[in-house]
């Protein structure tokens, strides 16, 4: 059984970058002069508030749920949206071997108490994301799906595409737009095939620029190039529906605590 290779960054510092750094007051002190009221030199400097923004950072990357996804849904909302249900035996592909609990009548039954874990921790990092500001992209090419994806994209304030993906968006970015375009810091792949054969070129070319990614990954997809794959039903309409209520819920929460630590 092949192994799933995955580049989870560590307690997402390596995505989410660095705080910033203090400033430090110089060592000299000024001699007081007898017009000067010795108070002033002992008066308190207020820190910037960048300072409290940085610990807050902080404190959230070291707390394991700081935005409480975990609450968003259970193993039996799961199961009643049919996440669990595969393609056929035939179609599996190897690298999802290790997420498969067993078959039933011809069709590949997915481990639910994986998909649960794996969900869980890709909420959380999305949440983290918009948390920080950072631009989030949907995508998907299933016909049905395409309105729906686009709405829940719009309605959290983010970007959705849905359509023919061309070659070099991510790639060659600067000769596709004519100008600097700033990459999404996530993207969010409802379903990673194109067809039934290839591969969605976004998550191909997002793994090439170090773009993290959350996919839905079902049994007839490769997994190891996204960096939070969930495995689960990609095709039937109450499974997408869900998958696209909990990432909305999980930026909105992101968005929520952003406001309240700006004090927007």
């Amino acid at each position: 059984m092949a192994t799933l290779s995955r580049r989870i960054p560590q307690r997402l510092g390596w995505w989410l970058g660095q705080a910033g750094r203090r400033a430090f007051a110089s060592s000299s002190t000024p001699t007081l002069t007898t017009a000067q009221p010795a108070e002033a030199s002992q008066a308190p400097q207020e820190a910037p508030e960048t300072d409290y923004v940085s610990e807050q950072l902080k404190k959230a990357l070291k707390h394991p749920d700081y935005f409480k996804v975990a609450e968003l849904f259970t193993v039996e909302d799961l199961f009643n949206a049919r996440v669990h249900l595969g393609h056929t035996e035939g179609s599996l592909d190897e690298h999802m071997s290790q997420f498969v609990f067993g078959s039933r009548l011809g069709h590949l039954i997915i481990d639910l108490d994986q998909t649960a874990v794996l969900l869980r921790d890709a909420l959380n990092f999305i949440a983290h994301i918009a948390f920080r500001g950072g631009i989030i992209l949907f995508i998907g090419r299933t016909p049905q799906h395409q309105l729906l994806i686009e709405d829940t994209a719009k309605e959290c304030g983010e970007y959705a595409h849905t359509r023919f993906w061309q070659g070099g968006v991510l790639t060659n970015s600067t000769v596709q737009f004519g100008c600097v375009t700033r990459l999404p810091d996530l993207i969010i792949a409802l379903h990673t095939m194109n067809n039934v054969i290839s591969q969605h070129t976004a998550i191909r070319d997002a793994a090439k620029m170090l773009i993290p990614t959350v996919a839905v990954v079902d049994t007839n997809c490769n997994p190891n190039l996204v960096t939070y794959p969930i495995p689960g039903n990609d095709d039937s309409a109450a499974s997408v529906h869900l998958y696209c209520k909990l990432f909305k819920a999980a930026i909105l929460r992101g968005k929520e605590k952003r406001k309240e630590l700006l004090k927007l």
